[in-house]
């Protein structure tokens, strides 16, 4: 797999600062199902920077830690050095169990990064992540998004053009499924194809589609939302249909989607974030349901364009119509029946 510099828009924070609005909802419980942290040369993000957006107003009570490359071992076998990732989020979300920072409890779920490649060594692998993971080892994350245009790019990670039609991939897919483990997909709108035959391949194993099953509008794909919708729904129908499916709402910050709110003066609303991401929002409900989607932050990569406490009002400005039940599915069921996360108290 070729390494590159990661594509994410820089944070800026006294940016951000420009665009404060008091909270909606903040009684409302919040399972964050998909974020990341690193410290890396272009940014730290880590148990203080997170635990702050957390803590910023809404009813964070647990979160999702997905695969990033973050603390590698240095030293070892290269199928092993992912497990270092799995024991530096373990040991963030021991610091969040403490209570020192907040009621959230943040890292409760972890989405390693077991090569599934690795055939007869995965397991091993596997067996060492889930021993440092404290118990909270629940899914595998592969790079997966792939596109022939060079400005299509999301990921520090491009991963080999054909990997999910790879048998020895699919193999590595179905053995998540004797541990127990989902798989979280990133994939660009042109790959839902192959994602869905990956999931109708591995039907044991629950198939979590990250950041609305990004549909593009950069690159060949800019200026085109009309026509990317009608073929990302489309295909969407078929993933939908596919009852091992999960799908995440969120990501639209990332610079692939082709909005450009980074580049205007002020940061935008909550108002305008819904606007902008209702076509995507509405039809993944109405093709999956609620209680089959679940929102996620993408925090720090989307942080550049929206700060964690708009981007939340945006979501509940999303589902101001959906009824209580559904809320509750959308910001934390979901999430909580997919991840085996407990959720303290109610969901009102």
């Amino acid at each position: 797999m070729q390494i590159v510099h990661a594509p994410h828009l820089p944070v800026r924070p006294e940016w951000l600062a420009l665009r404060d609005e008091p909270v909606l909802e903040p009684s409302l419980a919040i399972v964050d199902a998909h974020h990341h942290l690193w410290d890396r040369q272009s940014g730290r993000y880590l148990a203080d920077e997170f635990g702050k957006d957390v803590g910023s107003g809404h009813r964070v009570v647990s979160t999702v830690y997905v695969q990033c490359r973050s603390m590698l071992r240095e030293q070892g076998p290269d199928a092993m050095k992912p497990v270092g990732e799995v024991e530096f989020a373990n040991g963030i979300a021991a610091m969040f169990a403490s209570g020192a920072y907040g009621p959230a409890r943040c890292c409760d779920a972890i989405v390693g990064g077991a090569d599934l490649t690795l055939g007869a060594e995965l397991d091993a692998v596997l067996d060492a992540m889930r021993q440092v993971s404290g118990g909270r080892l629940r899914g595998i994350r592969n790079p997966l998004a792939w596109h022939a245009s060079p400005d299509v790019s999301s990921s520090p990670v491009t991963p080999p053009r054909d990997l999910m039609a790879n048998p020895t991939f699919r193999q590595g897919v179905r053995t998540l499924g004797r541990y127990g483990l989902s798989l979280d997909a990133w994939v660009y709108h042109t790959q839902l194809d192959e994602l869905y035959e990956l999931a109708r391949a591995t039907e044991d194993v629950t198939i979590v589609i990250d950041h609305f099953g990004g549909p593009l509008g950069v690159g060949p794909h800019a200026r085109q939302r009309a026509e990317v919708h009608a073929e990302w729904q489309r295909k969407l129908v078929r993933l939908a249909g596919l009852p091992n499916t999960r799908m995440k709402l969120g990501g639209a910050g990332m610079n692939v989607f082709g909005f450009d709110f980074a580049t205007r003066e002020l940061p935008p609303s909550s108002e305008e974030l819904a606007a902008a991401w209702r076509p995507y929002f509405e039809t993944c409900v109405e093709l999956f349901g609620a209680d089959r989607c679940m929102f996620e932050s993408n925090f720090p990569v989307d942080k550049g364009m929206f700060s964690y406490r708009v981007l939340w009002n945006a979501f509940k400005r999303l589902a101001s119509a959906m009824s209580a039940d559904e809320k509750a599915a959308l910001f934390s069921r979901t999430a909580a029946s997919t991840y085996r996360l407990a959720i303290p108290g109610d969901n009102t």
